[in-house]
């Protein structure tokens, strides 16, 4: 068997504890050869985000047409895209590169709908919010909305375990395979609930008294795509997935003088 391989589509963090290199960490954790596609450069630090370029749409494509052309990939994993044309360009290379490898295994996204902050401030303008509706949840193996980006997309409020899982359904109906709720927001137990269409799965962990959180939904979503590159079942990818976090919060530490790091390779140092 040959290395897994996972792909990438994210902004950068230069303060290195969410986005690509996030996302990097993580798959090397999981053994697995990580690739990236940057779709926008950020100045940020523990303390937050002073300023954000983003890059021109068509050279997020030839990134993207560079990597998968040699590599491939057995997973994609998308994060940040900030812009409707950003995300129109994703999704049709997407789309060319699954007309390309037509008759192969199709091509597995883990979308992370980096919408809105944990704050709740918005990070995708409406026009970028439909794009990402209509272009990439269609694509989608499996998306992970935090309880606001779940709001956003099922357009109800969501609070409880109850709301979550009619808020799942509602995604479910905009096109992608699998919707992973997360729970890290709610007042009691840090519960995440799927729903394939058929049945709910709740993956369950104790909340932590932590403040070493930046970057959790990226690397999340990158622990689930380098557990299914690395031949998972999706529930047992989201399982091993949520123990690698809950550990890397756990382990934190402190970086900077703002939001704590989490331990990306929490089993090595």
């Amino acid at each position: 068997m040959g290395v897994p391989k996972a792909l990438t589509i994210a902004g950068s963090d230069s303060g290195g504890g969410a986005g690509i290199q996030a996302d990097l960490k993580t798959f090397s954790a999981f053994r697995v050869f990580g690739m990236s596609v940057i779709t926008a450069v950020t100045a940020q630090n523990s303390l937050g985000v002073q300023a954000v370029f983003n890059l021109p749409p068509e050279f997020v494509g030839r990134q993207i047409e560079s990597v998968l052309s040699d590599f491939g990939a057995d997973v994609v994993k998308i994060g940040m895209l900030s812009t409707a044309p950003i995300i129109a360009e994703v999704a049709e290379r997407l789309r060319a590169y699954a007309r390309e490898e037509a008759g192969r295994d199709p091509l597995r996204v883990v979308l992370d709908p980096v919408m809105i902050a944990k704050s709740g401030d918005q990070l995708l303008q409406p026009e970028a919010r439909a794009a990402l509706i209509k272009e990439l949840l269609p694509q989608a193996l499996v998306v992970t909305p935090n309880l606001h980006e779940a709001e956003a997309l099922a357009d109800m409020p969501v609070a409880t375990e109850a709301d979550m899982e009619e808020a799942a359904r509602r995604i479910l109906a905009l096109g992608p395979r699998n919707v992973l709720v997360k729970g890290g927001h709610l007042r009691d137990a840090a519960t995440d609930i799927l729903w394939n269409g058929r049945d709910f799965t709740r993956f369950t962990a104790a909340r932590l008294a932590s403040t070493s959180t930046h970057g959790t939904g990226c690397t999340f979503a990158s622990a689930i795509a380098a557990c299914l590159a690395r031949g998972h079942a999706l529930k047992d990818a989201i399982s091993e997935a949520k123990a690698y976090v809950t550990a890397a919060i756990r382990e934190g530490f402190q970086a900077g003088r703002g939001v704590g790091a989490l331990r990306h390779f929490v089993a090595s140092w």
